[in-house]
């Protein structure tokens, strides 16, 4: 059931970054998931979508006549060469300016920032080696032409940002960030600094990854080979837990043995408040402010269990303006993971002390740890929570391991709760400590 759509409120400032708009094209289990009302649907009960058959993962099965229900006018010529990637980040896109009320056909979008987040390159790769391993003295004028097309549009991380710029015909800003599962939420913080210095009104925010299942599984097994010499090595701060399939991923739960991934996208439409108001755009919330740090490791694919730099990131969010005691509600990015877990359950003792109540949830197995999207996606939950006031369980997460100093939610049934400020964490390993600051409509 889609949320109640009141009137703009009149606090705050113009150049406030205001979100109008969520689309998403995500696993659903035998169909996909389009609509915020069909995720929060997903979310709010804690239910798992991930398929079941040789292993646990989150596929979308998006259908070709799904795309061009969503896209009927686009160019042959090009829509032939687009890759998953490309189908599912131009259907979150269309879905998200539907429910921003945006008109892609009569322009709206011709002056909008269009912001990319994307992690993996697995959608990449066979245009790549067709590109790689062609003969150019053999082929024909149509085949080099046909090849052309095909690479310009997928051999690298800026695929998406492509299509999506040639869909809404934009003049503005238009790039991709790549920086693993906190690509995303990076490029909310620039839509919002764009919007903050009148650069743009209009920003349009996607997180897209697809992963190649077989490449992750022969990567597990390689792994799972050379584990003797990770315990020969001096590996501070190696990830504890490798990839896996063999299980459910359970964030939080004493169980948490593995991690599941899935695909897919979600886009957000963010707008100066100014810009939503003349138009009597419904807004969700906004983005108050957003810090990344890194935990200035050596060794490249390292995390801080400590979390001293995700605690900075937070205090870098608030500032002078906020407390954390404003801050009943964290959206957690852990994927079952020990070394994640780990580094926020020492970022919340650490921010709010050893009697916290704060509610922390994860919504990761829900749809597997999907990469970019994540940023996206906890950013809409977590304003969907907002309106709805109600948390979102930890999906799979049915016995809570051992001194977590936040509440995991667990079960399958929301928590009832009324808040007006939120967190929500996103991360690379080895990379960005991302952490950002939401409010409702009218907070200020």
């Amino acid at each position: 059931m889609k949320a109640p759509r009141p009137a703009p409120g009149g606090a705050g400032n113009p150049r406030d970054a205001v979100v109008t708009g969520l689309g998403f094209c995500l696993p659903g289990g035998a169909e996909p998931v389009f609509t915020a009302a069909q995720v929060w649907d997903i979310a709010s009960r804690g239910r798992s979508v991930l398929d079941r058959h040789d292993s646990h993962y989150g596929s979308v099965h998006l259908s070709a006549g799904q795309f061009e229900e969503r896209l009927p006018d686009l160019p042959e010529f090009f829509s032939r060469h687009y890759t998953n990637a490309h189908r599912y980040g131009l259907v979150s896109l269309v879905e998200a300016c539907a429910d921003a009320e945006l008109d892609l056909a009569a322009g709206d979008l011709c002056e909008a920032a269009v912001l990319v987040g994307r992690g993996s390159v697995d959608a990449n790769v066979d245009s790549y080696l067709t590109l790689l391993g062609i003969d150019p003295d053999s082929a024909t004028t149509l085949d080099a032409l046909e090849l052309f097309v095909a690479a310009e549009q997928a051999v690298s991380p800026s695929d998406v940002a492509v299509v999506q710029g040639a869909l809404t015909r934009t003049v503005g800003p238009c790039f991709t960030v790549s920086c693993g599962c906190a690509s995303a939420a990076v490029q909310i913080g620039n839509a919002r600094r764009l919007i903050a210095a009148g650069e743009t009104d209009l920003a349009v925010v996607t997180g897209v990854d697809v992963f190649n299942v077989g490449v992750i599984q022969k990567g597990e097994r390689l792994l799972r080979g050379a584990q003797r010499a990770y315990d020969a090595m001096d590996a501070a701060g190696m990830p504890d837990l490798l990839p896996s399939f063999d299980s459910l991923m359970r964030p939080y739960d004493r169980r948490a043995d593995c991690v599941n991934h899935g695909e897919g996208s979600a886009t957000v439409i963010m707008e100066s408040r100014e810009h939503a108001a003349r138009r009597g755009a419904h807004l969700y919330g906004q983005v108050l402010a957003t810090a990344m740090t890194r935990d200035g490791l050596a060794n490249p694919l390292a995390a801080d269990h400590t979390g001293a730099q995700l605690t900075r990131a937070v205090r870098l969010c608030l500032g002078d303006r906020w407390r954390i005691g404003q801050v009943p509600y964290i959206n957690g990015a852990s994927d079952g993971g020990a070394a994640v877990t780990a580094m926020e359950a020492n970022t919340v003792r650490e921010l709010y002390g050893p009697d916290a109540t704060v509610l922390m949830s994860s919504q990761e197995g829900c749809f597997g740890h999907h990469g970019s999207p994540a940023g996206c996606l906890g950013l809409a939950l977590t304003l969907m929570m907002m309106e709805f006031g109600e948390v979102c369980p930890t999906a799979n997460c049915e016995q809570p391991a051992d001194g977590l100093p936040f509440d995991p939610v667990p079960g399958t049934r929301p928590r009832p709760l009324h808040f007006d400020h939120a967190l929500s964490f996103n991360y690379q390993i080895g990379g960005v400590k991302h952490a950002m600051l939401l409010g409702g409509p009218d907070t200020i």
